[in-house]
């Protein structure tokens, strides 16, 4: 039985799924909230009080930054994560302060301390001209001093790149498997195709979900020249995604995971 019901498969935007996205790509926040916050009194300048996530889709961090006594907003494209983040906002007793917005395209009244975008969100941008616009929009939304945590896998120009990753999240009777995995690389386009799958699990229900999305591909030498064209920032520090503190990187030609923390000039 189970496995005809495992036949059944969605072929939609998994973004359009936020309770099925949050509980597996949510289930890493505690290692990336203590970062942060390490990261804040390490490479801060002065107390750091707002925070605004570009991409921040369900909001798995802001909600739980909030909790910490912080000010937090965001934008993202999708509007059914957005109405997640906002509802979820809500119901910790926080202002719905994310929008549906384009992260290489926006505007704030008041400026933050810090901006972060942790998991590869960047990489949906399809074109050097959309990063740089965004990274300007960053340092746009930042006071002078104001920090940016960028995090994203880069091609390694030595060595196998991971070609898959799994994740997975429970709660209570949900019960949510994911896989990712690479179907085409092309890095003369700068363009690397990825399926994406989410197979769910209720009492009642078992089906999957599957996503095709496009991710523009970075080496280290492509990253580095693309920050170096937005004179308002400078890297201050690098981290790859143990989120150790005391451990910062350099990176080298087998690199994938970078945390990039730029600091406003």
């Amino acid at each position: 039985m189970a496995a005809a019901l495992m036949q059944e498969i969605i072929q939609d935007n998994l973004y359009n799924y936020p309770k099925y996205y949050d509980l597996v790509f949510g289930s890493d926040w505690a290692a990336e909230v203590a970062f942060l916050e390490a990261a804040f009194a390490k490479h801060g300048n002065g107390k750091i009080k707002r925070l605004f996530e570009p991409g921040c889709g369900t909001g798995r961090l802001m909600y739980r930054l909030a909790k910490l006594g912080y000010d937090v907003a965001g934008n993202d494209l999708a509007e059914p994560a957005v109405d997640y983040c906002n509802d979820r906002l809500e119901q910790h007793g926080f202002p719905r302060t994310a929008e549906v917005g384009d992260m290489c395209d926006f505007r704030v009244k008041r400026k933050f301390d810090v901006a972060f975008n942790m998991i590869n969100t960047f990489r949906h941008l399809p074109s050097g001209d959309h990063a740089r616009r965004h990274l300007e929009c960053i340092a746009g939304c930042l006071k002078k001093g104001g920090l940016y945590f960028l995090g994203l896998h880069l091609t390694p120009t030595r060595g196998e790149p991971m070609d898959e990753e799994h994740w997975s999240g429970r709660r209570g009777n949900l019960t949510v498997l994911s896989r990712v995995w690479t179907v085409e690389r092309n890095l003369r386009k700068r363009v690397e195709r990825v399926r994406m799958s989410f197979d769910v699990y209720t009492p009642t229900r078992m089906f999957r979900l599957v996503n095709c999305a496009d991710f523009r591909t970075y080496t280290a030498r492509q990253m580095a020249d693309l920050i170096s064209s937005v004179p308002q920032f400078r890297v201050v520090e690098m981290y790859d995604f143990a989120y150790n503190i005391d451990r910062p990187v350099k990176i080298d030609p087998e690199t994938e995971d970078v945390v990039y923390v730029l600091e406003k000039t």
